[in-house]
């Protein structure tokens, strides 16, 4: 039976409060040293943030010296690969996304790390919502107006953060659902292809919608619809992608924390009570909801392990039907 995103991230019922029990024990050996936080993107992004956000409250609530080291390169399998293979004690830590442990599964034809063998979910943090934005000189103003403009248009080319990204696999659904032809141009992250999207380089993208709110309401760029299943309650003014046009399109990504496979239980609840504990406070979620993110409900390893087992069969579909494959 297929769990629903919600069963998958609660996991079994009442886990939560042996959480904090189970972490009392865990804490009494554990950390003596320093832990470490690998993050698989540049400093300063979204993943980043988060991390260091996390890293702030495991060193409160485990009374530990935290760091956050950033590793990006390889569509974050660098950084995963360095935790993979890391001892298992709970001194390294990954900030992982969906395309770390969901989309990489199908997308790499040789992948460094298995994603459901190599990892020791921990917890679930954040979905990420994206938007379609465009230049404001395409003469769209709705996303049917779009739909229309780009069948006149063939060919019409768009940006991602890069092959087998959320934006370029975004892009790919809107272009079999809206039955348009459009042509792909990979960058280097989603912030240098939406600064061609404002210059005009390019005529639109699916983008990661943190970056691009301030762009959106300072008018350098015209947003369409966001691709969650509900309005983004950052900006709630924005209708989503299906109700403009498209009903039933759907695409959001997600941040979690794991650790290598092998890690001792107690050290994983451990450290999932301290995540839980900061997911369930109203300052942190007010706090991810100011930087266009959609807070999770506090989740279990057990819940987190689940869901991600249903991410890579959702993403696998996606990947296949985009044509994306890298080496």
């Amino acid at each position: 039976m297929r769990l629903t995103r919600r069963e998958a991230i609660a996991g079994c019922g009442g886990a939560l409060a042996c959480l904090v029990g189970s972490s009392a024990v865990a804490q009494s050996a554990y950390p003596n040293r320093t832990i470490k936080m690998i993050v698989p993107y540049p400093a300063g992004g979204t993943t980043d943030l988060l991390g260091r956000l996390i890293a702030d409250q495991l060193k409160t609530g485990l009374d530990a010296t935290v760091i956050v080291e950033n590793k990006p390169g390889a569509g974050t399998t660098l950084g995963a690969d360095q935790v993979a293979k890391s001892e298992p004690d709970g001194y390294t830590l990954l900030m992982a996304t969906s395309t770390t442990l969901a989309i990489n599964k199908t997308l790499y034809k040789k992948l460094p790390y298995d994603p459901l063998k190599d990892f020791a979910p921990i917890g679930l943090v954040a979905g990420v919502p994206f938007a379609l934005i465009i230049n404001p000189s395409i003469p769209a103003k709705t996303l049917v107006e779009f739909i229309a403009y780009a069948k006149s248009k063939p060919g019409l080319a768009y940006g991602s953060a890069g092959n087998g990204s959320p934006q370029h696999l975004g892009a790919e659904m809107l272009k079999a659902a809206a039955g348009i032809d459009i042509r792909h141009v990979p960058y280097r992250g989603s912030v240098p292809a939406m600064l061609d999207v404002i210059a005009g380089h390019i005529p639109f993208m699916v983008v990661d919608l943190q970056p691009a709110l301030p762009q959106i309401r300072e008018g350098k760029v015209r947003v369409l619809g966001v691709t969650t299943p509900k309005r983004v309650a950052a900006a709630p003014e924005i209708p989503t992608l299906a109700e403009a046009g498209l009903p039933g399109f759907e695409l959001v990504a997600w941040q979690g924390v794991v650790a290598p496979s092998g890690t001792p239980r107690p050290v994983i609840d451990a450290l999932a009570a301290q995540i839980a504990k900061l997911m369930a406070d109203p300052a942190t979620r007010d706090k991810l909801t100011a930087m266009s993110l959609e807070p999770q409900p506090p989740s279990t390893p057990d819940g987190f392990a689940a869901y991600i087992k249903t991410e890579i069969e959702r993403w696998a579909v996606i990947v296949k039907n985009s044509g994306a494959e890298l080496e």
